[in-house]
């Protein structure tokens, strides 16, 4: 599908990214400012964090803001005091992309360590929801909010070796689901991104072997993350969206899914 997005289709708005250093949290952040916005970068490098922040302003957009935060150790009130000073230094917020993720190791569900199942779990689940539970305030009073989850190939079926990953995946969609249900009376519209795969330093994680040059890169991929992000997805919610849909034969035997 092609998404048609704006120029200025993002001005006026603050976007929050978490894991903005590097990969696809980087190139959405400036994409996002590239296209009007105030973007918070969040991560845990701040050297990274900095790069990105200077590269938004050398393209001469708005000034980002950075947020230094390691999602494995935050707490609670880690996250009530971020949206306090993101308030009082913006007044706003009208989106949130949880992309921040942790990929764990890769081996059959009997062999999980308990120490890697709970970091995995931490990062991808528990820190995207005590994040989300303190923006909700704040994001409910923007004029056409956007919280926008990554979900993963394997967070729709589950696949073997891929267990702490797998099913902190399947837990985000369903944290997207509960909650686009919840806010369905709301300005604020919620759904998550499958990027498939993309040229990242997880994705060379998993596959070490891999040719990248035949994966796509996080650029290739943005024009879903903006279209998600601005006004021209403001009627849809609730859904998981492939940035990469797997096209089928014109004729086909298969069932549709």
């Amino acid at each position: 599908m092609e998404y048609q997005i704006a120029a200025d289709s993002l001005k006026d708005r603050v976007i929050l990214v978490t894991g903005a250093g590097d990969g696809i949290g980087r190139e959405a952040a400036i994409q996002y400012a590239a296209h009007g916005a105030t973007v918070i970068l969040l991560g845990r490098t701040v050297a990274k964090l900095e790069a990105v922040y200077d590269e938004i302003e050398a393209l001469g957009y708005i000034q980002p803001a950075i947020i230094p935060l390691d999602l494995m150790g935050a707490t609670k009130q880690h996250y009530l005091d971020m949206v306090d000073t993101i308030e009082q230094q913006f007044g706003r917020l009208d989106g949130v992309l949880h992309n921040a993720g942790l990929l764990g190791v890769l081996s059959p569900l009997e062999q999980i360590e308990e120490s890697t199942f709970d970091d995995v779990m931490q990062v991808n689940v528990k820190a995207q929801f005590l994040l989300t539970q303190a923006i909700i305030p704040l994001i409910k009073k923007a004029p056409d909010g956007r919280i926008v989850f990554t979900s993963s190939t394997v967070g729709h079926s589950g696949r073997a070796f891929w267990g702490s990953y797998a099913i902190s995946k399947f837990a985000t969609e369903g944290m997207m689901q509960v909650l686009a249900d919840e806010l369905s009376n709301t300005n604020v519209k919620v759904n998550a991104i499958n990027p498939g795969g993309t040229r990242t330093g997880m994705r060379a994680q998993a596959f070490p072997a891999e040719d990248v040059t035949q994966l796509k890169t996080p650029k290739d991929i943005m024009p879903l993350y903006l279209y998600l992000m601005g006004p021209e997805s403001q009627h849809v919610s609730g859904k998981c969206i492939d940035a990469q849909p797997k096209l089928k034969p014109a004729f086909s035997n298969e069932e549709e899914e």
